[in-house]
């Protein structure tokens, strides 16, 4: 399948100044953990604010992941140190967060933060203090770039774009639903919606009919969805996460609006279940980093540790956070050295990673290369998985 990737030029945040100086008075090359000290990675995630059922989710999975390894005999005899932080899903606070975690904390590397605005608002202070930052979950194509599309040297993403799932969803929507008319629902206002509509409209063979907007922390659809009502197509993509997707299933569902539903990863959230109601939950198709119910041995025992640690189902997101810390673990291994620099030198050439979300290499603009799940949602159930190649 041809994927086109893109990159859209971000304005950087506040630039923050950061001297961090050896004892011979130059400038030290990162922050790095002597070998009797533990290794400090910074969690920064939304705990609390408007995109916390996100953060939580990863924030648990980084410690888990964290704690298993130090169980398992630590990284060559050095033990990880998880340095915590709350986001509040605000782009200030991470950013004020990764010069505290880079400097104060002498964090090696950096996780987090969920979502694309505080993601960026981070990275020029990740990159000041030269000291990774992985974001398990911010999609949209332009946030790993400088506003002269240049990839960000310390900033990294474990999960893939939305140009990918937005094309991917089309191309499901076009071969396996056999779809010739498509209604597109989505906030205009949002990076995240605006991108995978783009990509979504562009690899989408039939016609789009309609695109229609609703506002951030909407939950009553029924205008839009009585206008929609009265239109003639086989597939409506809600480019949107789980907050406003499951009013906006319920809605279209009580309405009689049975066609195939479409989302992104935003809809890989089990509060979706309780917006929409189980039983309205049919018919729905929504891309995933990995699936949960899988077979596979090691993607079993992390589902099963983390209901016994938090007791809690993980979700899709936990997956990306928990793979990001091994993913640290395997470039420190292989370089040799807890120094940030390194770490992030170690991180650009790691090949074939193994996590329970693929196996994957950064590509030359630090996105992961690696295959996309399409859910099947029925009768409120996950039934089926359609696997999406990437173009490589």
């Amino acid at each position: 399948m041809k994927m086109k990737r893109w990159f859209l030029g971000v304005v950087s945040f506040s630039a923050v100044f950061i001297s961090a100086c050896s004892s011979g008075g130059g400038r030290q090359e990162g922050n790095t953990a002597e070998d009797d000290e533990a290794i400090n990675i910074g969690s920064m995630f939304e705990l609390t604010g408007s995109a916390s059922g996100y953060g939580t989710t990863q924030a648990n999975a980084v410690q888990m992941a964290a704690d298993e390894i130090n169980d398992d005999g630590d990284i060559d005899g050095q033990e990880i140190n998880i340095e915590e932080y709350d986001t509040q899903s605000d782009e200030a606070e991470a950013a004020s967060i990764a010069t505290r975690l880079s400097t104060r904390d002498n964090a090696v590397a950096m996780i987090g933060p969920a979502l694309t605005g505080p993601m960026q608002a981070s990275i020029p202070n990740a990159n000041e203090a030269q000291v990774p930052l992985i974001s398990p979950s911010a999609t949209d194509d332009g946030v790993l770039t400088d506003e002269d599309g240049n990839v960000e040297p310390y900033a990294y993403r474990t999960g893939f774009t939305n140009s990918f799932q937005g094309g991917a969803l089309a191309n499901f929507a076009n071969d396996e639903l056999d779809a010739k008319k498509a209604v597109i629902l989505g906030d205009n206002s949002s990076d995240y919606a605006t991108g995978l509509t783009d990509e979504f409209t562009e690899a989408f063979d039939g016609e789009i009919v309609s695109v229609e907007n609703f506002s951030e922390g909407q939950n009553d659809f029924n205008a839009e969805l009585t206008n929609i009502e009265q239109m003639d197509f086989d597939v409506l993509f809600v480019p949107g996460y789980y907050e406003e997707g499951g009013p906006i299933i319920n809605q279209a569902r009580e309405m009689g609006i049975d066609q195939p539903i479409l989302g992104p990863d935003g809809f890989g959230n089990d509060i979706i279940y309780d917006l929409a109601s189980p039983e309205n939950m049919n018919d729905i198709y929504h891309t995933s980093h990995f699936v949960l119910t899988s077979d596979d041995p090691d993607t079993q025992d992390f589902v099963s540790n983390y209901r016994e640690n938090f007791d809690t189902e993980p979700d899709m997101f936990a997956g990306l956070a928990y793979d990001t810390v091994y993913l640290l673990k395997q470039a420190i291994e292989e370089t040799g050295s807890t120094n940030s620099a390194d770490i992030n030198r170690g991180l650009e050439n790691i090949e074939d990673f193994e996590g329970i979300t693929g196996t994957f290499t950064f590509d030359e603009m630090h996105d992961p290369i690696k295959t996309v799940s399409i859910i099947e949602v029925q009768d409120g159930e996950e039934v089926g998985t359609s696997e999406v190649e990437p173009d490589q």
